[in-house]
């Protein structure tokens, strides 16, 4: 008996996204460092520091939506070539800087062309990969995405020793290589579809569907920009150190690569898309609640696996789900509309999380954040209806 659901091979076009998506994040480590850089090569204050980097990050929800918006009228390799030149001209700026004010207007530029490339990044795939396929090659790019971010560490590393202006040329130079490995071996835009004639697709915004799913993954992005910002601060009430912190994200990702096979099994793979969310669902909550639990680093090493389960089962399938809710001629847009739910917990999720871990605990911290993903179980399973009507897609 066959336990592994049958699959077609990616195509080869996607493939090489892929990977050149995994070139660029390679070097995607210069925005942990630029408030360090403007504090310390500018001897302003962290609070100044800090609101250069929040233009930056305000930056980014525009820049996604405009990704989708060209990513649909300009096309999808024009928009990523286009994002990824940008970022890599801002970041050369941001290094060769040499006042406060110049640092600043970089700094915006460069989250205007952040998210650029992700829209039609998504939608290349959605192009590409039978519906079948999706949710496995959404997560597939997640995987290559966390094996390349394990080696950004490495690098940030040994270059941030030297100095921390080279951090952001690094970083250039790997959004560079990635536009020469687009530019060359993916296949040119064709031309795009015509124009809507729907509501839904002249609008993304008045798609309840993929409102529905929006409100979804403002809750999966909250709970894990929480993780990923409060996890350092809460370990040293557990009596280990903050840098711990990078062990259980390395966890995190060799799991998200290791687990690709997990999801070719067929009863994960038959699972339907609502199922299939709530189902990781309930492990990203089993993982948080064994952080609440458990205090020592073996045992938050394997509440790390289990709430790392629950994302690889949840990732991949959510952006399959707004995929096939997208007309083709509004992928892109559908996509960006979707991805903003990060820029809203990016805002949300320093603000809440830290107030819970003041009031709360370490405990009631990752208590709320289980209780979220159970809401967030709850929510996918009455968005059924929504989301299962059938694909748009080829």
């Amino acid at each position: 008996m066959r336990i592994l659901a049958p699959r077609g091979r990616l195509p080869r076009g996607i493939r090489l996204l892929i990977v050149a998506r995994a070139v660029n994040r390679l070097g995607a480590f210069s925005l942990s460092f630029l408030t360090v850089l403007i504090s310390t090569d500018f001897g302003v204050s962290a609070a100044t520091a800090g609101l250069v980097s929040a233009g930056f990050g305000l930056a980014t929800v525009p820049s996604r939506l405009l990704g989708g918006h060209l990513a649909d009228r300009l096309g999808r390799r024009r928009t990523i070539l286009l994002g990824l030149i940008g970022c890599a001209v801002a970041q050369l700026g941001i290094a060769a800087a040499g006042s406060l004010a110049v640092v600043a207007v970089f700094a915006v530029l460069l989250g205007l062309a952040f998210e650029l490339f992700e829209p039609p990044s998504q939608a290349m795939i959605a192009d590409g990969v039978p519906p079948a396929d999706r949710a496995r090659a959404y997560s597939l790019l997640n995987a290559a995405l966390a094996a390349a971010g394990m080696g950004a560490g490495l690098i940030a590393a040994s270059v941030g020793r030297w100095d921390l202006r080279w951090l952001f040329v690094v970083d250039a130079l790997t959004c560079l290589a990635c536009a020469v490995i687009i530019a060359v071996v993916v296949p040119a835009d064709g031309p795009r579809p015509g124009r809507a004639t729907t509501a839904a697709s002249s609008s993304a915004w008045r798609d309840p569907a993929l409102l529905a799913m929006l409100g979804c993954g403002t809750l999966l992005a909250l709970v894990y920009m929480v993780i990923m910002i409060l996890l350092p601060l809460a370990l040293p009430r557990y009596g280990l150190q903050a840098a711990d912190a990078g062990i259980l994200f390395t966890v995190s990702a060799l799991t998200i690569i290791a687990g690709q096979p997990l999801l070719r099994l067929r009863p994960v793979a038959a699972l339907p898309p609502a199922e299939g969310m709530a189902v990781g669902a309930a492990f990203m909550a089993a993982g948080l609640a064994g952080y609440a639990l458990a205090h020592a680093l073996p045992a938050l090493a394997v509440a790390t696996v289990m709430w790392s389960v629950g994302d690889l089962l949840i990732m991949g399938r959510a952006y399959a789900v707004v995929a096939d809710l997208a007309p083709p001629e509004a992928r892109g847009r559908y996509l960006a509309v979707y991805g903003t739910s990060w820029g809203f917990a990016t805002v949300a999720a320093p603000i809440a999380g830290t107030q819970l871990l003041e009031r709360l605990g370490a405990e009631g911290l990752w208590a709320c954040l289980a209780g979220v993903c159970l809401l967030f179980a709850a929510a996918s399973m009455s968005v059924k209806r929504l989301i299962s009507r059938p694909s748009t897609a080829p």
